[in-house]
């Protein structure tokens, strides 16, 4: 007799534990802030910006979440500072079990650029699909599944431009996940670009991952990214990361939760091959990011 079979990631989920290892908690191009807060009425305030630490430009938006549990509602609205009007609003298990739609739109009132993303989502035991249609681009008819059993996941995706009549993109990927480690390959990109990525959970207070590139179409001397990290927790509010790839950029992060509510990250990004380099500006970076959330 076969076990209950969990819901496997979606297709832009796997390798997500590899992908967060080296990926995140790693402020090394800006200094951002961000403030959460949530009303009684289930409404949701989000306040963010950050300024770039190169071009010295800030960003940054505003935005408002309004919940409806009991109908499975959310409707987001977000203003941003390049004056992008951006609505989504999402409807899940109202239709049926597991089905989930979500449309997104964007509008720039100066240009009257606009844009609209319709996804359909399904997900039960052992299958996660989606399926998206760019309404202003192409449109594009976009499909993604992953099947899961047993811990092996099998995923695919596939685009094609209605307007053209053809197939523009597609991918594959297989996988394994366990508790305590995850190995995915990609094959992107029209399967001219690979990519093989390993998470694993040590022991309760170290994570470590690995990541590598394979690009057919790059020149036969630099067609390989290899990028490897770790995670050590120093205590139940603080963990450091690091992180070195083949082209001798080091990374290092520091987060500590100051309270609750209240977090710190600190990241700083070398270039060890020209550490005693006096280029101007410097090959060097340095960041921050703080996050207040009630």
């Amino acid at each position: 007799m076969s076990l209950p079979q969990p819901v496997p990631p979606s297709w832009k989920d796997l390798g997500k534990s590899s992908n967060d290892l080296l990926g995140k908690d790693f402020p090394t191009s800006n200094v951002a802030l961000e403030v959460k807060t949530l009303t009684p009425s289930n409404v949701g305030f989000k306040v963010g910006g950050s300024r770039d630490t190169k071009s010295n430009l800030i960003s940054g938006d505003i935005e408002a979440k309004f919940f409806n549990k009991a109908h499975g509602l959310v409707l987001t609205q977000t203003w941003t500072t390049s004056n992008i009007l951006k609505t989504q609003v999402e409807l899940e298990n109202q239709i049926a079990k597991g089905v989930k739609l979500d449309l997104q739109t964007a509008l720039t009132p100066d240009t009257g650029a606009k844009s609209a993303l319709f996804t359909t989502i399904y997900k039960q035991p052992g299958l996660h699909t989606r399926a998206f249609l760019d309404i202003f681009k192409g449109p594009t008819f976009t499909a993604d599944t992953v099947i899961g059993r047993d811990g092996f996941l099998v995923g695919a995706e596939a685009s094609y431009n209605v307007t053209e009549g053809k197939i523009t993109r597609y991918a594959t990927a297989i996988g394994y996940s366990a508790p305590e480690y995850a190995v995915t390959l990609h094959g992107l990109g029209n399967l001219s670009t690979f990519a093989a990525s390993y998470y694993h959970r040590v022991n309760p207070d170290v994570e470590a991952g690995a990541k590598a590139v394979y690009d057919t179409r790059a020149s036969p001397s630099g067609n390989v990214a290899l990028e490897v990290g770790a995670k050590v927790y120093l205590d139940t509010s603080a963990f450091v990361k690091a992180k070195i790839n083949n082209s001798g950029i080091l990374a290092l992060g520091y987060t500590q939760a100051l309270r609750p509510g209240v977090r710190a990250s600190f990241g700083l990004a070398l270039d060890t091959q020209r550490l005693n380099d006096p280029v101007v500006p410097s090959p060097h970076k340095v960041g921050a990011s703080f996050t207040f959330e009630n």
